[in-house]
């Protein structure tokens, strides 16, 4: 959505109070076997056919969701790109031939496209578009005039009030009469111009201010009746539109799911979560597209985002594992000025650098895509629960999953209904062995989780995160977890007196993972019984390196198994 004050009546949902409802699990209604959909937020078209085939496609994502491709006004903040100044595809992220090449690639790579679209309105003023555009805030040339747009011209001010909300301007922004043919039919030719180019869906931003009588026939109006629908709907109490009016048409963001997880991962018990879903009062889970974050809540604070740490890695987790609704993974950028556009305008050299967050990409998240394919139909079984903060629970017989959001470790006997075997935990990438009654005993570190799925039977990889050489999941080596705080564009890395740990050259030096920041962590192979010194470094977007201080650290790899070293903390 555009840039936007929230109103009171969107504050949280007390869902906790719906707990006695007996839990259900109906399935999600994205199409095809894979329902997982990253976000790659202000990512350039590029940026995103390259993780298309380097990372979701191994992944199993079976969608990738774009920023809107649209022309729209100058600007380098994010929220630029939610002021359309027409339907060329002409916006700082590229042109129709990237977008073309960026739609092709992802299909070869086995991913579906979802366009963020941008039909409720247009600007807050006038100018020059990124395509060349001459614009006013009441006059697109050759688009709309001021006959297209709807006669309140004064900002929203009553949530409470239908007219006044899907009639008046969204934060000051020109709003177009849906209920005129003529504007039902541009729309139209706009979203079937990117089915031309083969997009697969779109999710409708701001669509609650739009009657849903509107958007039900301008989706009647595709040249595609199966492309997928998301529309973005936020419930607020007492309001007078409801999410609800708009499931006829397709899936809607169920904005209550993202604000519960914040508030029980922040604030209650995770075992809370045993019902979680339409059992909390939310919509169906057939019609419900959900998120931990979006690049609205994660800067207003309504939700969890890359700042939270653990909570906000094992949320993600949880969201993946559980049976309710289609799941968006926000892959975003970091930033302290909530207004703050892309790094380098949305090229992405790298994963974790410039400023890049990659969370689609994060171990722990990339995981447990393939975990919920491989889950996909399978009933909740098994659950388990501490009465606080530890759970664990099964997808019938194709998946476990158990989750430790406490300070300290938990050592205990997990029951299962998975067949006997080996298994790979997809979480920290080592072995485990389920025994003939579905019996296995783990140890999960504090804030970490721990998943099998029957498609991982052994630990052969380490994920989708960017590796250097040496790095994986060997049967020996050195497990580091750092607590290090750093700033936008600044990484940590370890190096050492081994050549995998790059002979202590900072050039050399393996980048650690920051998915449960401020812990930075990798797993690194290295032979049974080796003695070795390593260090910590910090660099920064531009190469500077600084080195922590006080004397090298020493550890010697055990005889079986890896050397833990994860409560290591920066010396400044």
């Amino acid at each position: 959505m555009a840039r936007r004050t929230l109103s009171a009546a969107l504050a949280l949902v007390a869902g906790t109070a719906a707990l006695v409802v007996p839990a259900t699990h109906a399935q999600a209604s994205a199409p095809g076997t894979k329902d997982v959909t990253a976000v790659l937020f202000e990512w350039k078209f590029d940026s995103v056919a390259k993780a298309c085939t380097d990372s979701l496609g191994p992944a199993g994502y079976g969608f990738v969701q774009v920023s809107p491709p649209q022309e729209h006004i100058q600007g380098g903040q994010w929220w630029t790109s939610y002021q359309p100044v027409s339907y060329k595809i002409a916006g700082r992220l590229g042109d129709r031939a990237s977008f073309a090449r960026m739609v092709s690639t992802c299909h070869s790579a086995g991913v579906k496209v979802v366009a963020d679209s941008v039909i409720n309105q247009m600007t807050s003023g006038s100018g020059t578009g990124t395509g060349g555009s001459s614009y006013g805030k009441y006059d697109y040339p050759g688009l709309y005039s001021v006959n297209d747009l709807n006669d309140c011209q004064a900002e929203i001010s009553n949530y409470s009030d239908r007219a006044n909300v899907q009639n008046c301007e969204l934060v000051g922004l020109a709003d177009l009469d849906t209920g005129e043919e003529y504007v039902r039919g541009k729309i139209a030719g706009y979203l079937n111009d990117l089915l031309s180019l083969g997009v697969d869906g779109f999710r409708i931003d701001a669509a609650k201010h739009i009657p849903a009588a509107d958007l039900a026939n301008i989706k009647s109006r595709l040249t595609d009746s199966h492309a997928y629908w998301k529309q973005e709907a936020i419930y607020g109490a007492g309001e007078a539109v409801s999410p609800d009016e708009y499931a006829g048409t397709g899936d809607v963001q169920e904005f209550r799911y993202a604000r519960s997880l914040k508030q029980v991962f922040t604030g209650e018990n995770l075992a809370n979560l045993k019902n979680f879903g339409e059992g909390w009062g939310f919509m169906p889970s057939s019609k419900a597209a959900v998120f931990v974050d979006n690049h609205d809540t994660e800067r207003n604070g309504q939700t969890l985002n890359y700042k939270s740490g653990a909570s906000y890695t094992l949320a993600n987790v949880f969201m993946l594992a559980w049976p309710y609704g289609s799941p968006d993974v926000h892959s975003g950028y970091e930033w302290s000025d909530k207004d703050a556009g892309p790094p380098s305008g949305g090229t992405v050299n790298a994963c974790y650098s410039d400023g890049w967050k990659c969370q689609h990409a994060w171990r722990e998240i990339s995981s447990m895509v393939a975990f919920r394919n491989t889950a996909r139909g399978e009933a909740v079984t098994n659950w388990w629960d501490d009465g606080s903060n530890r759970i664990a629970f099964g997808r019938g017989s194709k998946a476990y999953v158990a989750i430790n959001h406490e300070s300290s470790s938990l050592t205990r006997t997990f029951q299962t209904s998975l067949p006997a075997g080996d298994y790979c935990d997809i979480q920290s990438g080592k072995g485990v062995t389920v025994n003939g009654s579905g019996q296995f005993t783990a140890t999960l570190a504090a804030d970490t989780a721990l998943a099998l799925q029957a498609g991982a039977r052994t630990c052969t990889g380490g994920g989708t995160d960017p590796a250097g050489p040496g790095t994986g999941t060997g049967t020996s080596g050195a497990s580091f977890g750092v607590n290090a705080t750093t700033q936008p564009g600044q990484n940590i890395y370890v190096t050492g007196d081994q050549a995998v740990l790059g002979n202590w050259a900072p050039a050399g030096a393996l980048k650690l993972d920051p998915a449960t920041y401020p812990v930075w962590k990798l797993d690194v192979s290295l032979p049974a019984g080796t003695t070795f010194a390593y260090k910590y470094v910090r660099k920064d977007a531009s190469g500077n390196v600084t080195w922590e201080s006080g004397a090298n650290r020493t550890a010697t790899v055990p005889s079986s198994g890896k050397v833990a070293l994860t409560a290591d903390v920066w010396r400044g």
